[in-house]
């Protein structure tokens, strides 16, 4: 008989506590599989999804065969294995005015939140002692203002946890708060400072500090993170050149900025092993009880080591909602880690197409 979601989560939530960042590839597996098992009888959505592939836990023995959802499927129809009314929180994906937006639907943020926090230390203050603090400046609306921002969330629960004296947020009313952030920034002392939020935000701030002719030399205690799309309100650079611009602008290094991937249909982040493992060959890493598969787009098979493929996601912090998340991004596996290629060409419309076909019929809300 396959353990009940409360029995999952408690030896869940004492691997997330262990700090031992142990990669227990047996846990793992047998996690997944029971969780698999647990969703597929409490969704009836993803039941349907995986029946029509063949695919039950009595038939599935790796977790790798786990059916994953397109993220464009959270979208078309609530993936959630608990009843509406027991929802707590309901985070979005970004959208134009009047498009569909995916939604994540929990109904405890206590897996979540034990999720997010190791792997943020890990990776972006990896020199924070326990019970250490650090400045937290966040690029991004605060929790009133955005309260289905899932990024949002995962700062005002960094800040609560170990944020020093002057964290806070930078955005109000869809500006940047650009004074008050220079004074913050100008009073950054010796301890750790984490200045994050959006690549849109970034691009603000390097638009607004070019205008004004002004370079600051941040302090070797800084570092940034950044995440999500590389286009400002005039303009659209990459990665590499956002980066560059901040290094000139800010101050900070290459070897201190960071990128992480993520998304609202995930309960898990990753990030550039740049601090949690300097001179290592950079890739993006998560914590252990998140794998990634690298695919190939149109069969769903392993692709070769080295060749690019979609990214697929196992996150087993997603209990109350789809473990099996297949993302629209290509990427290519680096030693135990991985880089993202881009967009993969017409996810969108596959995974709307089989969110109608598949996992809509007879469903409800």
């Amino acid at each position: 008989m396959r353990p009940p979601r409360a029995l999952l989560e408690a030896e869940l939530m004492a691997w997330m506590r262990d700090g031992t960042w142990r990669a227990d590839d047996a846990r793992f597996a047998r996690l997944a599989l029971d969780l698999f098992a647990f969703q597929f009888a409490h969704c009836e959505p993803y039941r349907r999804f995986c029946e029509r592939r063949g695919a039950t836990p009595e038939r599935i023995g790796d977790w790798r065969a786990i059916p994953a959802v397109p993220t464009a499927a959270f979208k078309e129809v609530p993936l959630r294995c608990f009843p509406a009314e027991r929802t707590v929180r309901t985070f979005r994906t970004s959208g134009t005015s009047g498009a569909a937006r995916g939604e994540l639907a929990l109904d405890t943020l206590e897996l979540y939140e034990a999720s997010l926090l190791p792997t943020l230390r890990r990776h972006l203050l990896p020199e924070l002692p326990p019970g250490g603090s650090a400045r937290i400046l966040a690029l991004a609306p605060p929790p009133e203002e955005a309260p289905d921002s899932s990024l949002t969330h995962m700062f005002a629960t960094a800040i609560a946890a170990f944020g020093a004296p002057g964290s806070g947020f930078f955005v109000e009313g869809g500006a940047l708060c650009e004074r008050e952030l220079l004074r913050a920034l100008e009073a950054s002392g010796d301890g750790p400072c984490l200045l994050a939020g959006t690549a849109f935000a970034f691009v603000h701030l390097a638009d607004a500090l070019a205008a004004r002719g002004a370079r600051l030399a941040l302090p070797s205690p800084v570092r940034i993170m950044e995440t999500g799309g590389f286009k400002g309100r005039s303009r659209e650079l990459s990665r590499e050149k956002l980066h560059a611009e901040l290094t000139e602008r800010l101050g900070v290094p290459g070897a201190r900025i960071v990128n992480q991937y993520g998304m609202t249909e995930l309960a898990s982040q990753f990030y550039d092993s740049t601090l949690a493992e300097p001179g290592a060959p950079l890739r993006k890493l998560g914590p252990p009880w998140v794998r990634v598969a690298i695919v190939d787009p149109e069969t769903d098979a392993a692709a070769a080591p080295g060749e690019p493929g979609s990214i697929v996601v196992h996150d087993l912090a997603n209990t109350g909602s789809i473990a099996a998340i297949r993302t629209a991004d290509l990427g290519r596996r680096v030693a135990d880690g991985f880089e993202v290629l881009g967009r993969e060409p017409g996810a969108e419309e596959r995974g709307c197409s089989i969110g109608a076909d598949l996992l809509l019929g007879g469903a409800s809300g």
